[in-house]
């Protein structure tokens, strides 16, 4: 008997199962949204599986990272880059950077990766915020920390099978990074002629808005004015979001239902991996002959080995007179080059720890200044006609209480604070690594080294 409510709520489990792929599956960007039965048929390791889930997984992280992508785009190129954006993110599971790269299998595990995006990323909730609907002018502010993400904080490993190769042309590094910095200027010169072509619309529509707070047009709707027309694909947008966000609410009351779904999909992968190791095991039990009964050679390969066990052995007394000779060599250079570096060390550990201090005490006047909260994410432009500077808010809705607004004077006053501070701490880095550059310099015999 007590065993039937137990089954009770196994079967309620299973009859909400499907509402909660279901919303799960239509809380996703139109564009990358599966059918629910892919995840159904992912649950038992279907191959047909695989490879809808890596053009789901690609689609995703795509816009994630806010890149351009097309369902036209090569299956191995979609794998390599869902296989490096994973390891980016920390997702530390071998099985996945194991598989093949035609996607002809492993769909189960695409279905953990998912999930653990889903957990960790907060995927969901980052996909709705970048793709929703924009009818105002916004711009990004970030004032935190450039610190590294959880995920990467104590990992040092190579990326799985996609790190550099072993030597590179630093000449195209140069060109990399010469084309990095061309590239950025061009970025900023457009967004210099955006903000200039914003101010005129924002100059020219002050006060023609219903709402007084923000007071002017936004391209958006300077547009709809210009093109009445539009009015119907905007509409048509604004519904999607809403069924989209109506997904997504179903789907936080039945998200439970999902991760105990998911525990079963690990239960039944935990079975699968102990029958296979236990099939190794008989296999090892098993044996395989013995070498010296199925190799006649073997006595004269046991002659070779104690042969070149002997050289060896040679070898190494050799090498341990060669090393103690060039050690004491260059114990004598050592020596004499250290009664000529002790009269330069002074000075130059003076200006390393006076330099040090002085960064520290612009870190500790940063710390000790009024602690403000950090900004991140997409702001609204609002233009002031009565003040010098533009102003931007985080509010978006119709109010007539005035919204939480920053200037962007203020904005740009802490960026370049924390710009001065990273600047010297390059110089002082790059200083450092001049200074151990010209150590081991001199340490080589008949080398010159010319600064660039």
């Amino acid at each position: 008997m007590w065993r039937r409510p137990e089954e009770q709520r196994r079967r309620r489990r299973g009859r909400a199962l499907p509402g909660a792929v279901g919303a799960l599956c239509r809380a996703l960007p139109p564009r990358a949204r599966p059918a629910p039965d892919t995840l159904r048929r992912a649950r038992f390791d279907r191959p047909q599986a695989s490879l809808d889930f890596w053009r789901l997984l690609y689609a995703l992280l795509k816009q994630i990272h806010g890149g351009k992508w097309s369902e036209s785009d090569a299956i191995d190129n979609q794998i390599r880059f869902v296989k490096s954006a994973l390891w980016y993110h920390g997702y530390g599971r071998p099985e996945l950077y194991q598989l093949p790269s035609d996607g002809s299998a492993g769909s189960r595990e695409l279905l953990l990766a998912f999930s653990w995006l889903l957990h960790r990323l907060s995927l969901l909730e980052q996909l709705l915020a970048r793709n929703r609907v924009k009818t105002g002018d916004e711009t990004s502010v970030c004032t935190c920390e450039d610190d590294l993400p959880n995920s990467q904080k104590g990992t040092t490993e190579i990326a799985p099978e996609y790190g550099l190769e072993d030597r590179v042309d630093i000449r195209y590094l140069q060109w990399l990074n010469g084309r990095l910095r061309f590239q950025w200027r061009s970025l900023h010169a457009q967004h210099q002629e955006q903000c200039k072509l914003l101010h005129k619309i924002h100059l020219f529509t002050s006060g023609s808005h219903m709402d007084q707070i923000l007071g002017h047009f936004s391209v958006t709707e300077t547009d709809l004015l210009r093109q009445p027309e539009n009015c119907k694909q905007l509409l048509q947008l604004l519904e999607s979001e809403t069924m989209q966000l109506e997904a997504f609410l179903e789907w936080k009351q039945l998200e439970p239902v999902y991760w105990q779904w998911m525990e079963t999909v690990l239960d039944n992968m935990a079975e699968e991996g102990s029958m296979c190791k236990s099939q190794d095991a008989h296999v090892e039990k098993s044996g395989l002959p013995k070498a010296a009964s199925c190799c006649a050679w073997a006595d004269s390969l046991t002659g070779q080995i104690d042969r070149l066990s002997r050289d060896l052995m040679t070898l190494r007394d050799q090498l341990h007179e060669l090393v103690t000779h060039r050690k004491a060599v260059w114990c004598e250079k050592v020596k004499t080059r250290d009664e000529e570096l002790q009269k330069e060390w002074f000075s130059a550990t003076a200006r390393k720890a006076q330099e040090s201090v002085e960064l520290k005490l612009l870190d500790l006047a940063y710390l000790c200044a009024p602690e403000k909260k950090k900004m991140h994410g997409s702001c609204r432009l609002v233009f002031r006609s009565k003040h010098p500077a533009s102003k931007t808010g985080f509010g978006r809705s119709v109010s007539k209480e005035p919204v939480s607004a920053v200037s962007a004077t203020e904005v740009i006053r802490e960026l370049q604070m924390r710009e001065a501070s990273l600047e010297k701490e390059l110089k002082q880095l790059q200083e450092e690594c001049r200074q151990r550059l010209d150590e081991i310099a001199e340490g080589l015999d008949g080398v010159i080294c010319i600064s660039p």
